[in-house]
């Protein structure tokens, strides 16, 4: 029999029915592939869609507000105990050699903080000065005011080199705090800047109870010390709680990375280096120059690219980021952009403080009274630091000033200049001779410099691009910082004009002996 020649070619129902079988198998791959891309589509969504974390019962908050405690407590312990310091440096200005000491070294702090804020970690930053801060006043304490180790020439050093060494610490810790409070919503800053002032009336009401209540001038100094110590470990012990929380490492990526950062977490902390997933922008769906190539190990991980050019890669090694050291020139270009955006603030919060420091705490300190004696100017420093803690909070307030604005009220505060001196000058016989005058005036010039002090700061920060929130800080306490050198060094003018040739310096007798 003859074989047909044409037995072994498929027939057309066999072609159909293969193309059928072709054809309803990429259906179901497809629809396979679709059904996971709507997956991790929503994976994505939720993940960019991640509601902001809330500040429950406000302990951020308090936390910012402990802060700024932190950076200023240390100082004003220096400075608050002014009875002690008479005494012990009789006929000298320590007041004003401290406050000139504390600006100089810590101006230089800002530009140098300012310098290292895109090659040092924020924390490692505040952590530094916090360190800075505590080493001081406890060697104060101990050696110092307890242990009596030193003559009055070498304790006289070892006070201002203290003082400059705490200066160190605390502006690089406040520079970088003021930055890292520019990443998180406003009133955080208005907390750190209330805390500042939170910070002088603890100091001040720490020193009028241990005065109080310890008869003996050496006990209660030391009190008064190991006090402010155990406040600024305890305000460093809880920086440390804080920056692990997830509201404050939201806050500070979103600055950061801005709108491109999304960041989902399905596994539980203990799986999480074992699996994770991010959700990545596909940047050649965005360069002209086309796909950029993928790190080693990269191409084997699974990833899907959706339609949006989002695509959402599992197992994801955990990226290591190279620290590049930037030319001067663009960190100087940088800062100048920020500074054309925000110079009206910086001018108001620099004249602002200029004027402060003409009159505290030097001039204030040289306050003398027959009835109340030393403590006048005790007094007269609890009732500015507690009036600048009202101004403070009264800047939290929702009213929108402009530049001009503040920087005009900043200006008006020069009024204050005339009057104080008249408050000790002449020397024997002040023309505002009742202490309610110094009394009236320290309230007034502190509610002032809360106010004017904090609102250009928290103001600022909203002027610029999330990602140059922590640099438009750190430019704003470059301009605070020059207004209290500038203050400073003018208050030595006003003591030399109130007080004649009735104190010597003892820093220019300790270096001609």
């Amino acid at each position: 029999m003859q074989s047909n020649p044409h037995s072994n070619v498929p027939t057309s129902t066999e072609n159909q029915s293969g193309f059928h079988r072709l054809s309803f198998s990429a259906t179901l791959n497809q629809l396979s592939l679709e059904y996971e891309m709507i997956q991790l589509t929503d994976i994505s969504c939720a993940a960019s869609e991640e509601p902001v974390p809330d500040d429950r019962y406000h302990g951020i908050y308090f936390a910012m507000l402990l802060a700024g405690v932190g950076f200023l407590l240390p100082y004003n312990s220096f400075i608050t105990d002014v009875d002690y310091l008479h005494r012990k440096f009789a006929g000298s200005s320590i007041v004003f050699d401290m406050s000139l000491t504390y600006i100089l070294v810590a101006l230089g702090a800002v530009i140098l903080n300012n310098a290292l804020v895109e090659r040092l970690s924020l924390h490692t930053r505040i952590s530094v000065g916090y360190l800075f801060a505590l080493g001081p006043l406890v060697f104060v304490s101990v050696f110092d005011v307890w242990l009596e180790l030193f003559n009055s020439r070498q304790s006289y050093a070892v006070t201002l080199a203290a003082v400059a060494i705490v200066a160190f610490g605390c502006t690089v810790q406040q520079s970088s705090f003021y930055g890292y409070t520019g990443m998180l919503p406003k009133r955080y800053t208005q907390g750190v800047m209330t805390g500042e002032s939170t910070a002088g009336v603890i100091v001040s009401l720490s020193r009028i109870f241990t005065k109080l209540l310890v008869e003996n001038e050496k006990n209660n100094t030391i009190v008064f010390f190991l006090f402010s110590v155990s406040m600024e470990t305890l305000c460093f012990l809880l920086h440390m709680l804080v920056r692990r929380t997830h509201f404050v490492r939201y806050h500070t990526n979103q600055a950061r990375h801005g709108d491109t950062w999304v960041k989902g977490q399905i596994a539980a902390p203990a799986q999480q280096q074992r699996s994770r997933y991010q959700i990545h922008r596909d940047i050649s769906t965005e360069d002209e120059d086309g796909p950029i190539s993928n790190a080693p190990g990269e191409a084997d991980a699974p990833n899907i690219i959706n339609s949006d050019g989002t695509y959402v890669r599992f197992d994801v090694p955990k990226p290591k980021t190279k620290r590049t050291w930037t030319s001067v020139k663009d960190v100087m270009l940088r800062r100048c952009a920020v500074a054309c955006v925000i110079w009206p603030y910086m001018l108001s919060i620099s004249v602002t403080y200029f004027i402060t420091l003409c009159l505290f705490p030097g001039l204030e300190s040289e306050l003398q009274n027959e009835t109340l004696g030393e403590w006048l100017p005790i007094l007269t420093m609890a009732l500015f630091n507690m009036a600048d803690f009202v101004g403070k909070i009264l800047a939290a307030c929702p009213y929108e000033w402009g530049g001009v604005q503040l920087l005009v009220c900043s200006c008006i505060r020069v009024l204050f200049l005339p009057l104080f001196v008249m408050c000790v000058s002449p020397a024997q016989h002040p023309l505002l001779a009742h202490p309610a005058w110094p009394c009236a005036l320290s309230l007034l010039l502190g509610i002032s410099n809360g106010y004017l002090g904090s609102v250009p700061m928290i103001q600022a920060a909203g002027k610029v691009p999330p990602q140059q929130r922590e640099l438009a800080g750190n430019t704003m306490t470059v301009s605070y910082m020059a207004g209290l050198m500038l203050g400073s060094a003018v208050s030595y003018s006003t003591f030399s004009l109130t007080s004649g040739s009735a104190h010597t310096p003892l820093w220019h007798t300790f270096v001609e002996g």
